[in-house]
């Protein structure tokens, strides 16, 4: 006997008040993961989650936008060719979401014959275009950092470089904090990885401060030593979004949603045995498939409540569940 549930839950409009300085503007602008409602893990359905994912992305190529203008027009101001490099290179990474965003339109797509699925594994896919868009970010500033260091250079217009190089550090930085927020509320480590892409591009961006430092105090040296130690960062981030790109790619959940979901089941009355229980992430939606044995003194008239009780107590552990499939049959002696 066996069943899968699509379920539907309701959307808790509660307020939820930001107790740091970046929440109470994230909030104030209506940034997503920041909004008057939906802020509870385990609230939410894969519809809302992926309108969610939708719009931050979109906020997120608005707000990389304006950050690129700015930047464009103090170099046209300025016309420091440094400048113009980290402004091409912001624009550049800017476009990288737009995969993303076209995994997230695709998602929305019901399953077929063909994609029994649906199509929620685009999102890896965008995640690893991604993962090799940090790769390259950080094998060019290595390489930039090595050019520099056989060959140290000033910077010119050093004023207007530092101006426009917190302005790429700040609009990527916050790109990044709203992009991790969301992709861990709805489950999408493709949109995490293009938040640390983000995070990767606001630390170039602010690896030209010590450059500009050290061109005025004619230590021209400074500017390939931050490099090579940006550069090293985020070769380390690269890993992570390697090792957890490679992770979806394979099925692979964290174990403690397993113990948890064990638990959870284990405690309700009547089942005795979990014959087998797996997980797997599409995209952004985590699935579950079970067989449990119960108690054979059960009353198999009542196991729709059973299964009933299955899903809140799964839903309550695991908030991003989007499918349940459990089969259920008497323990045999």
């Amino acid at each position: 006997m066996q069943t899968e549930h699509h379920h539907e839950h309701d959307h808790h409009h509660l307020h939820h008040h930001g107790d740091t300085w970046w929440e109470k503007i994230a909030m104030a602008l209506h940034l997503p993961g920041y909004g008057h409602s939906h802020d509870l893990p385990g609230k939410q359905d894969a519809i809302y989650n992926n309108e969610l994912g939708i719009r931050t992305l979109k906020q997120a190529l608005l707000l990389l936008g304006i950050t690129t203008i700015l930047q464009a027009a103090i170099y046209f101001f300025s016309g420091s060719v440094a400048l113009l490099a980290d402004t091409v290179h912001n624009l550049g990474d800017a476009l990288n979401s737009i995969p993303l965003w076209i995994a997230f339109v695709l998602a929305r797509r019901a399953a077929t014959k063909r994609y029994t699925y649906g199509f929620g594994r685009a999102e890896d896919i965008a995640g690893l275009l991604i993962v090799l868009s940090i790769g390259f970010s950080a094998g060019y500033i290595l390489f930039e950092a090595v050019s520099k260091l056989l060959n140290p250079q000033s910077i010119a217009y050093g004023g207007w470089v530092i101006v426009a190089a917190l302005i790429g550090f700040v609009g990527n930085e916050a790109v990044a904090v709203f992009q991790i927020r969301v992709g861990k509320k709805i489950g999408s480590e493709a949109m995490i990885t293009d938040g640390r892409h983000a995070r990767v591009d606001g630390l170039t961006s602010l690896a030209v401060l010590p450059a500009v430092i050290g061109s005025w105090l004619n230590i021209p040296i400074l500017d390939p030593i931050f490099g090579l130690l940006i550069g090293i960062a985020i070769v380390f981030i690269t890993w992570d979004a390697i090792v957890a790109m490679w992770y979806r790619l394979m099925d692979a959940v964290d174990p403690h949603l397993m113990e948890h979901a064990e638990s959870a089941i284990r405690k309700l009355p009547f089942v005795r045995e979990i014959n087998y229980l797996r997980m797997r992430w599409v995209g952004h939606c985590l699935h579950l498939e079970s067989c449990i044995s119960i108690d054979p003194q059960y009353e198999f008239a009542h196991v729709h409540k059973l299964r009933k009780r299955i899903d809140q107590v799964l839903l309550q552990e695991l908030p991003n569940l989007t499918e349940i499939t459990v089969s259920i049959s008497p323990l045999v002696n």
